[in-house]
């Protein structure tokens, strides 16, 4: 059946995508990829499913020749999905398979694959108190140690997207161990500070104060999260009639690009996001278009008192990254807005490559979704990896 003019259509039948059902390891295995799947256990307990690409779909398996490992993770909402969403020759963890890469795809705390803790679960309010602040202190370091432990190597390639950005950032800032892990840090629609953000968001980040004070009162700790209900959401809004209102809520957030977005698909890609987040994370970044600072989480003037013994949070200190970085970003991004971007260029001392993509359009998620995004992001990448990793 079908939703059409308010009400449920039965002679009319979804034209579902085989991809719409599929786990994250199912799309790897569908399109003729080995996947492998692993738990990754952090120092407070989380149990993060991370999955692995070791070879490219016309590659044998050689255990004893050495890769050079390369780590994808994904941004906030969304999961490891992201990288093989799309069609073998349009998605970067499939890209860099078939180029001889050996590809991890990380899942941050709190999304779909990545619910459990060994200590609570997912349904009390400890679980999901956090933020991007706790991904740096506690599962980036866990998932690239497992990682190099795994592989016998020394040093990785990290590329970020969005959030995976901004919890990188937080971690080499204040952690120099995983400076010298990393051997270049690819920042895919960079977010650090977020004072210039375009999106809609904007309008709710004055009430950030209130929105944590309401989600704590109703006890909602976490934010759209994954499930049935939006599986059938996704079907309705996102793949039939009605399908363009679902593409202008997400270019109302993330920039408008018609000309990117395979409308085909756009069921499987909501099938698969927002894969949930706590809200405490949203709170965090509703707080820094605030203050225009790239900071930790505000408990308030008592709370950080006790937490940082300062009364605001500390900012992070973008001076003490000596990793490679390149930023790969977009004029057209509402998120990741131009102006923050030069920000981060100000403040990184190591910074080996800085470029807008040649697309006036092109938007924040055009990097893990746009149809063109091999040749007009992925291949940089691939420069950049070839020279520096």
């Amino acid at each position: 059946m079908s939703y059409k003019g308010g009400l449920w259509n039965k002679d009319i039948q979804f034209k579902t995508d085989p991809d719409f059902n599929r786990n994250v390891s199912q799309l790897i295995q569908s399109k003729g990829y080995h996947v492998e799947e692993y738990t990754v256990l952090t120092q407070d307990g989380f149990l993060l499913s991370i999955q692995r690409i070791p070879f490219g779909k016309n590659e044998q398996c050689n255990t004893k020749q050495a890769k050079k490992v390369v780590l994808l993770q994904h941004g906030l909402l969304s999961a490891s999905n992201d990288w093989v969403i799309n069609f073998p020759a349009q998605s970067l963890g499939f890209i860099l398979a078939d180029n001889g890469y050996d590809v991890w795809l990380g899942n941050i705390r709190g999304n779909t694959y990545s619910k459990k803790n060994i200590y609570f679960p997912s349904t009390v309010h400890k679980f999901w108190n956090f933020s991007f602040s706790e991904m740096a202190d506690y599962d980036l370091p866990a998932m690239i140690d497992f990682i190099l432990t795994a592989t016998g190597q020394n040093q990785l390639s990290y590329i970020g997207h969005s959030q995976g950005t901004t919890s990188m950032f937080a971690l080499l800032s204040e952690n120099s161990e995983y400076n010298e892990k990393l051997n270049l840090f690819i920042a895919l629609a960079p977010v650090a500070a977020v004072g210039h953000i375009k999106s809609a968001i904007r309008y709710i980040a004055p009430f950030a104060r209130d929105l944590n004070f309401f989600f704590n009162i109703i006890g909602v700790t976490e934010f759209l999260p994954s499930g049935p209900v939006m599986k059938i959401l996704s079907e309705i809004f996102c793949d039939s009639e009605i399908k363009p209102i679902c593409e202008n809520i997400i270019f109302l957030f993330c920039g408008t690009d018609h000309s990117q977005l395979n409308a085909t698909r756009l069921g499987v890609y909501i099938s698969h996001t927002p894969a949930g987040a706590s809200t405490k994370s949203m709170v965090h970044f509703a707080q820094m278009v605030n203050s225009k600072k790239f900071q930790k989480y505000d408990y308030g003037k008592n709370g950080n008192l006790i937490r940082y013994n300062q009364t605001t949070p500390p900012e992070y200190q973008l001076e003490n990254i000596t990793a490679k970085v390149a930023l790969l970003w977009a004029e057209n991004d509402k998120l990741a807005d131009p102006e923050d971007v030069y920000y981060l260029e100000g403040r990184l001392k190591n910074l080996i490559f800085s470029k807008p993509v040649n697309l006036k359009q092109f938007n924040h998620l055009d990097f893990v979704w746009g149809m063109d995004a091999n040749v007009l992001v992925y291949e940089d990448v691939l420069t950049l990896l070839e020279k520096h990793s």
